[in-house]
C-alpha cells in the first residue's frame, strides 16, 4: 500500500528593505545584499528557517517583516 506524500506548507516570510543600509558597517550591507535586497522598497519572499530569521535579526532595523502561510 503506497502512502500519499502530504505537502508540507512551509511558512514563508515577506521582507521588505525600508531603510538605506549607507552608514552601517559592510557586515549589514552584506547581509542585506545575500537576502536578495537591491533597494529601498524592494520586497522578496524568503522561506522561513533558522538561518534566514538570523540574518533578518542583524539588520532588523533595516527591514519590515510579514509572515505568509
Amino acid at each position: 500500500m503506497a502512502k500519499k506524500k502530504e505537502q508540507v506548507q512551509t511558512k514563508q516570510l515577506k521582507v521588505t528593505l525600508v531603510k538605506s543600509s549607507i552608514g552601517f558597517a559592510q557586515s549589514q550591507k552584506d547581509t542585506v545584499r545575500s537576502l536578495g535586497l537591491r533597494r529601498i522598497n524592494h520586497t522578496v519572499t524568503l522561506i522561513d528557517n533558522p538561518q534566514i530569521r538570523g540574518m533578518i535579526y542583524k539588520v532588523r532595523h533595516l527591514l519590515t517583516v510579514e509572515e505568509i502561510e
